[in-house]
């Protein structure tokens, strides 16, 4: 219930530039590689933590932030990742446990913006950052596992984020720059198109026949758009 009164009251973003802010950045966390056995590839850098002060922003993330799976993570397009903290207060009452900022790996912990609505291509401006919503994120056994060693259920956790289908957004960095926890996100442009974060997700988990959709964005990321042309080529389109 309170989810829904958020999506349904919380500021929109029209096509075009919003001249208010329509969110904030809450908390801003960032994590370095840690050996970890049961991580895929024996290390993880999901543990992360909130930072104060400026935070400088370079076109591969944050400044003391490290991928540790850069085949699955981190590049241009995946060089922050954003994540609403109403989702992580959902994600609390289902799990019936607190949890804080950063703890799902997240770059940037924004409040009073669905950034699952955030369209792909949208662009955000916080502090001197111009930032770009490019992709999303999908959930692996580390994630899962990860949730289990913090002492959270996560029996069936893979197919339970998958099914909630609010992942949060990666986004690239067009400008760099300085943000900070507490600054405002200004919505610069919203291309109109009417792909969400929400939609890509679903289509790349799950609900193939949405794949065609994607073809929609402009400067899509490259492995997304194969996969799109791919299924729009066969026999299984549904326009």
């Amino acid at each position: 219930m309170i989810w829904a009164w958020f999506r349904a009251h919380a500021p929109r973003a029209h096509h075009g530039r919003v001249d208010s802010a329509v969110g904030r950045v809450r908390s801003v966390n960032v994590g370095t590689p840690r050996e970890a056995a049961w991580a895929g590839i024996g290390r993880t850098s999901i543990d992360k933590a909130p930072v104060s002060g400026p935070v400088e922003v370079g076109v591969r993330g944050l400044a003391g932030d490290q991928v540790s799976d850069t085949r699955h993570h981190g590049g241009r397009d995946k060089a922050v990742y954003a994540f609403a903290r109403e989702q992580l207060d959902w994600w609390a009452d289902q799990l019936g446990d607190p949890l804080r900022d950063g703890e799902f790996g997240e770059n940037l912990t924004v409040e009073g913006y669905d950034v699952d609505a955030a369209e792909i291509g949208e662009r955000w401006q916080i502090g001197s950052v111009l930032l770009e919503v490019a992709s999303v994120r999908t959930p692996c056994n580390d994630f899962r596992t990860w949730m289990g060693r913090g002492g959270h259920d996560n029996r069936g956790w893979v197919k339970r984020f998958a099914q909630h289908a609010h992942p949060g957004p990666y986004l690239r960095v067009l400008e760099p720059g300085v943000l900070g926890a507490g600054d405002d996100l200004v919505v610069v442009h919203r291309p109109g198109h009417g792909v969400s974060v929400e939609v890509m997700f679903r289509a790349l988990v799950g609900e193939p026949e949405l794949l065609p959709r994607l073809l929609a964005v402009d400067g899509l990321v490259e492995e997304v758009r194969q996969r799109a042309e791919s299924f729009a080529a066969g026999p299984g389109m549904i326009r």
